[in-house]
């Protein structure tokens, strides 16, 4: 019997719908807990409303998925006829979905292989994508895994916040702690690096960090084959036009995303993030 090697990530892969429908690939939700309520991503709550939350600085919280929902979601694969499952994960220093999966991956009925990819956003769904890709090409769960794990490596994503302020709360600025003070006063731009949320630069106002935020993710797509994201929250007609100007300046672009985050990412960016992730083909 020939092995189907099934694809599952999480909801912070922010990958369209009609994607994942096309290469089978599943999200398990992660969960924001807006003041008493524990809500899905992607199904329970809306960027917007999350944005509405923040700016009437509501308790805004998140959670990773549970054991169980990971064991049923493996279970509901294998009943369909997977043999084996590479189930590709947001960078375990975010969230412990890396670490629920892995439990659930235990006593699971077919192998699962799960990979914390230290990515989030469409820098882990493109890695999602790069082993579905492999998969549907036939390939075994190892040439899946590498081809996620190779698509992760060549990735980078960078991102502008108004503030601070939501990072530092939510305790993700990683190794930008030490900016909290005089960067207050800046418009940083980050990058992520090893899992983690490090400075890259700091700019002096928002409009001179989008431009270089341009800058940078145009130097890094070079010349040959690239895909792009431009993630943003409530932010719309920034991520428009930084989308247009990317189009046009990068000669090699083969796919570009334009999409909103979801909740969980929003929870601990706040209102204004404008991302960008650069993956090379």
């Amino acid at each position: 019997m020939s092995r189907h090697v099934a694809v599952v990530t999480d909801s912070t892969a922010y990958l369209p719908p009609w994607t994942m429908e096309r290469h089978g690939i599943t999200a398990v939700p992660l969960t924001v807990v807006l003041g008493d309520r524990a809500l899905e991503e992607g199904t329970e709550i809306s960027a917007r409303s999350l944005a509405q939350a923040l700016q009437k600085r509501q308790s805004v919280t998140t959670s990773r998925p549970s054991p169980e929902l990971f064991a049923e979601t493996y279970r509901k694969i294998a009943e369909s006829g997977a043999t084996d499952i590479v189930s590709l994960h947001l960078s375990s220093e975010f969230s412990g979905t890396y670490d629920a999966a892995v439990l659930a991956g235990r006593n699971a009925p077919v192998p699962v292989r799960v990979v914390d990819t230290g990515m989030v956003a469409m820098a882990l769904g493109f890695c999602a994508l790069a082993a579905a890709e492999a998969a549907e090409a036939g390939g075994s769960v190892d040439e899946a895994v590498t081809a996620a794990q190779k698509r992760a490596a060549d990735t980078s994503a960078y991102f502008y916040v108004d503030t601070l302020d939501y990072l530092r709360r939510g305790g993700r600025i990683g190794a930008a702690q030490a900016l909290l003070g005089s960067a207050l006063a800046v418009k940083p731009l980050l990058q992520l690096n090893g899992g983690r949320i490090e400075l890259l630069e700091k700019v002096r106002t928002g409009s001179k960090a989008i431009a270089r935020l341009e800058e940078i993710v145009a130097e890094r797509a070079g010349g040959g084959q690239v895909d792009i994201a431009v993630h943003h929250l409530a932010a719309a007609e920034r991520a428009s036009a930084l989308a247009d100007r990317l189009s046009a300046r990068v000669p090699g672009l083969v796919d570009l995303h334009v999409s909103e985050v979801g909740a969980v990412i929003g929870a601990h960016t706040g209102p204004g993030l404008l991302g960008v992730v650069v993956s090379p083909r």
